[in-house]
C-alpha cells in the first residue's frame, strides 16, 4: 500500500506493543478486562499511552498530580491515542529527613524506575507520559523511560509558592537550629512551621526537585517551559495536555528516548544545573540516568564542564530568590538561550518537541531589564562551577561538594567523628560542636546506611546555630538540595567498604580545598594502612526487605548508586 492510498485511520504501525495485548481472537480476555476500565471498540485500534502518575497525599509535592495526569490523558486522547493512567510511589524527603525512614529515599528512585518499567512493559503501552513532583520521582521516571525506550515525555509537577515572609521548608529546618541557639522561641518556630508550606508543589528553591526538573528539560525530555511553572496554574495544566499530545506525535515520528538522551544532551543538562547553582544530587541522578540510557558519563565530566560554565542564578539555598520568582520572569528558557548563544549548549540535539534545542530556543525573549535573579555571563556569581568533585587520600574515588564561594574556598579543621546523622544533630544542638570542627558523618553511604540519607537536619542546624562559616561537614551520605555551607558528600569508597573515611579519628586534621579540588587528612600512608589493619567491617543493618536488597546490589555513589550496574 502506498502512502497515497494508506487509510489515515490505520494506526497499526503505532501500536508495536499494545497490538500484542489486544489484537486477535486470542486476546479477547484482555479486551474484556479493558472494557471494564472504559475501553470501547475504537480504542483497541489506538496506540496506548501510559500516564505514569506519582500522585500521593504523602507530600505536598505530589498532592495535585492526579489532576495533572487527567490533563495529560486528555491531551493524548485528543491526539488520537488511548490514555491509561497508572500510579507509582513517592516518598517525602522533607518529612523523613533526620529519621531512619530517610534510608528509603534513594531506594525509592530505583523502586519508581522498576515499577514504571514493570507496568508499561507488562501492559504493552506504546508511549509514556510520566509526571513527577518530588526529588526521586524525576530521575526514577527518566530511568524507566530509558529502559523501555518507547516514545516518552516527562512532565514536572511544578513548584510551590513561597510561604509567609518568603519562607519555605528550609526555613523550618533552620528554625530548629535557631531555637537551639536561642534566637527563636517555640511560638516563633510554630508560626514558621504553620505558614512555610502554603499548598501543592515541590520545594521552592533550587533544591533537588527544581534542579532535576531543569536538568530534564535541558536534556530534551520535557517540553520547553515545563521545569519552570507553578504547580497550581493554567500553564501547568496546559503543559500536561501538550505532553500527552506530544507523545502521540513522537510515536508517529518514531522518536524514542535513545534518540534524545545522548552524550551531548547530558552535557547540556550538566551545564544548566551549574548555571542554576543546582543540587549536588544532580551528580548522583544524572550519572544514574546516563547509565540507564547507555551513555558514558563520569564524575570527572562534571569537572571538565564546570571549568567553563559559571554560576548565574541567585536562587536558594545559597541565594535569596525562589523558583516561583524565576517562573515570573520567564523560567529557564532565557537562561538556556543565553548559554546557547555563548556556545555553552549543544543546539543540534533532538528534543521531545521533535525539534532541536536550537530550534526550540530560536524565538525565546531575553529576561526583562532590571531583574537580578539570573546574572549576565560577564557578571557571574562564580566564574566556574559550584559543584566540586574532590579527590584525595580521604576520597580516592571522588566526592561531591557544593561550594558557591560564599562559604570560602578552603577549610582546615579538626575532625569530630560521628557514626550517624542523629548523633551529629544532637551534638550540634547541645553545643558540643564548636567553630573549627570538621564534622565527619560516616556509615551513611549507599551500602552502609543503607540508602545514603541526606544530611539536611545537621546542615540546617549548623546554619540555624550561626556556625555556617565556622564548621565544615563531610560524609559518605549525601545532602538535600536545601543544604548549604562548607559541606562535602558522596565520599567514596564509603565507610562500610573500608574507605579512608572509616579510619578517621577525633582530632585528625582535615583540609578541604575547592580550588585544587582536593580533600585530605593529614596522615601518612603508613598510618592509614596501620589503621586499616584494625578496622572491622560492620554487620549489615538490614538482612531482609528493600533496604537489604538495595545494600546488596547498589553501586558506588561515584557511579550513580544504581542497582543494576553489575548484573
Amino acid at each position: 500500500m502506498t502512502d497515497e492510498t494508506k487509510n489515515p485511520s490505520d494506526t497499526s504501525h503505532l501500536r508495536k506493543y499494545s497490538s500484542e495485548v489486544v489484537d486477535g481472537i486470542s486476546k479477547a480476555p484482555g479486551r474484556a478486562m479493558l472494557r471494564a476500565v472504559g475501553f470501547k471498540d475504537a480504542d483497541f485500534k489506538k496506540p496506548q499511552i501510559g500516564i505514569a502518575s506519582t500522585w500521593s497525599m504523602v507530600t505536598p509535592c505530589n498532592m495535585h498530580i492526579d489532576g495533572l495526569a487527567d490533563a495529560a490523558g486528555e491531551g493524548a486522547d485528543a491526539a488520537g491515542g488511548k490514555s491509561v493512567i497508572f500510579n507509582t510511589i513517592t516518598i517525602s524527603d522533607g518529612i523523613a529527613n533526620g529519621t531512619e525512614g530517610m534510608k528509603y529515599s534513594l531506594v525509592s528512585r530505583e523502586v519508581i524506575a522498576d515499577s514504571i518499567e514493570t507496568v508499561a512493559g507488562c501492559e504493552g503501552f506504546d508511549g509514556i507520559v510520566a509526571i513527577g513532583g518530588c526529588d526521586k520521582n524525576m530521575p526514577g521516571c527518566v530511568m524507566a523511560m530509558s529502559r523501555l525506550d518507547r516514545p516518552s515525555v516527562f512532565v514536572y509537577g511544578g513548584t510551590i509558592k513561597p510561604g509567609k515572609n518568603h519562607t519555605d521548608i528550609i526555613s523550618v529546618f533552620e528554625a530548629v537550629g535557631a531555637h537551639a541557639k536561642g534566637d527563636l522561641n517555640l511560638i516563633e518556630v510554630k508560626q514558621i512551621e504553620e505558614t512555610a508550606i502554603p499548598g501543592a508543589g515541590s520545594c521552592g528553591g533550587m533544591y533537588t526537585a527544581n534542579t532535576m526538573a531543569s536538568a530534564i528539560e535541558a536534556l530534551g525530555m520535557s517540553l520547553p517551559g515545563s521545569s519552570a511553572q507553578d504547580a497550581i496554574s493554567g500553564d501547568k495544566m496546559e503543559d500536561c495536555r501538550r505532553a500527552g499530545a506530544a507523545v502521540v506525535e513522537l510515536l508517529k515520528r518514531d522518536i524514542k528516548p535513545s534518540d534524545i538522551m545522548t552524550r551531548k544532551s547530558f552535557e547540556n543538562a550538566i551545564t544548566v544545573v551549574i548555571a542554576l547553582a543546582g543540587s549536588t544530587n544532580a551528580v548522583l541522578h544524572l550519572l544514574a540516568m546516563a547509565d540507564a540510557a547507555g551513555v558514558k558519563l563520569e564524575i570527572n565530566d562534571f569537572v571538565e564542564i564546570g571549568k567553563r560554565v559559571p554560576v548565574l542564578a541567585d536562587l536558594r539555598p545559597s541565594g535569596k530568590y525562589m523558583m516561583s520568582e524565576l517562573v515570573a520572569i520567564g523560567g529557564i528558557q532565557p537562561l538556556m538561550k543565553m548559554l546557547l548563544d555563548a556556545g555553552m549548549l549543544h543546539g543540534d540535539v533532538l528534543t521531545v518537541t521533535g525539534k532541536t534545542m536550537a530550534e526550540n530556543l530560536a524565538d525565546v525573549a531575553a529576561y526583562p531589564a532590571g531583574q537580578d535573579i539570573i546574572r549576565p555571563l560577564n557578571n557571574p556569581i562564580k566564574k566556574d562551577s559550584h559543584l566540586r568533585i574532590l579527590f584525595g587520600n580521604l576520597a580516592p574515588t571522588g566526592s561531591v561538594a557544593k561550594i558557591t564561594g560564599k562559604e570560602g574556598l578552603t577549610f582546615t579543621g579538626s575532625a569530630r567523628v560521628f557514626g550517624s546523622e542523629e548523633e551529629t544533630l544532637d551534638r550540634i544542638l547541645d553545643g558540643t560542636v564548636q567553630a573549627g570542627d570538621v564534622l565527619v558523618i560516616r556509615y551513611e553511604g549507599p551500602k552502609g546506611g543503607p540508602g545514603m540519607r541526606e544530611m539536611l537536619s545537621p546542615t540546617s542546624a549548623i546554619m540555624g546555630k550561626g556556625l555556617g562559616n565556622d564548621v565544615a561537614l563531610i560524609t559518605d551520605g549525601r545532602f538535600s538540595g536545601g543544604s548549604h555551607g562548607f559541606v562535602v558528600g558522596h565520599i567514596t569508597p564509603e565507610a562500610a567498604e573500608g574507605g579512608p573515611i572509616a579510619l578517621i579519628e577525633d582530632g585528625d586534621i582535615i583540609t578541604i580545598d575547592a580550588v585544587a579540588n582536593t580533600i585530605s587528612v593529614n596522615l601518612s600512608d603508613a598510618e592509614l594502612a596501620a589503621r586499616r589493619t584494625r578496622w572491622v567491617a560492620p554487620k549489615p543493618r538490614y538482612t531482609k526487605g528493600a533496604l537489604a536488597k538495595f545494600a546488596k546490589l547498589v553501586s558506588s555513589a561515584s557511579e550513580g548508586a544504581v542497582t543494576d550496574k553489575n548484573l
